[in-house]
């Protein structure tokens, strides 16, 4: 049995369950809500989750645990965000300034920059707010492109230090972070210059609820595997969100 096999038979079970009560937060089941280890905080940044409507349902993705760890945050669902009233205001607002975390060559890398070069990135009297898109990388690429009032915003990214640790998915590059990868990864990268006290480390709290996710996924698909017998090695990693 591969996979695609018990994605699919699993799919059909869970559409047959459909009263199963679900943590109105994450909108997890029973014992795969992971609430109960989020320690939210400020991170000195407004965050956009621009939430692709596929991701919504998906049980593991994490732009919504992203948000759910971040006070100041947003989660806003859709595709073309051009008319969004919601994101319009957002960028509108003369509090904020507004960038997008988005790679490509016009792109800032935080990476590079020292500690003044970072503090420059924000105007006096005004509070970063970092969009980022959550979906695939194919979608991603796609709401961007179709977002005229993203095209606007200073785009910033990093050079990751490190593989992502998404292993119950598969990314395009093994550098290509999950989206709450990202964020925790600028936050280490500006948060220290914009007033977050990086010495206690209350970012880690993303990559913990994150790690406790991806683990329980995996016990999963070890269960399953005793029971259905083992999976494909090539499809152990599922294409899919960031």
């Amino acid at each position: 049995m591969d996979l695609k096999q018990y994605q699919e038979r699993k799919a059909q079970q869970q559409s047959n369950h459909l009263g199963r009560p679900l943590c109105p937060s994450c909108l997890q089941p029973g014992k795969a809500c992971y609430c109960h280890a989020i320690e939210k905080f400020d991170p000195q940044i407004s965050f956009v989750i621009l939430i692709h409507p596929i991701e919504v349902r998906r049980r593991i993705a994490t732009g919504r645990m992203t948000s759910l760890c971040l006070e100041n945050s947003h989660l806003i669902s859709g595709q073309n965000f051009s008319e969004n009233p919601q994101v319009n205001a957002l960028i509108k607002d003369p509090g904020n300034h507004c960038v997008i975390l988005y790679p490509g060559p016009d792109s800032s890398d935080l990476s590079l920059m020292n500690t003044q070069a970072r503090r420059s990135l924000v105007p006096d009297g005004k509070r970063l707010t970092v969009f980022v898109i959550d979906g695939t990388w194919a979608t991603a690429k796609k709401m961007m492109r179709e977002s005229r009032n993203l095209h606007t915003l200073p785009k910033i990214c990093f050079s990751p230090e490190k593989p992502s640790g998404f292993r119950v998915r598969k990314q395009p590059k093994e550098f290509c972070y999950s989206t709450i990868e990202a964020v925790h990864q600028t936050i280490e990268l500006l948060g220290g210059d914009l007033g977050l006290d990086l010495k206690p480390r209350p970012h880690d709290n993303l990559l913990e609820v994150f790690e406790l996710m991806v683990e329980r996924q995996l016990l999963h698909l070890r269960h399953a595997e005793e029971i259905h017998g083992p999976f494909n090695s090539r499809d152990l990693k599922a294409r899919g969100s960031r």
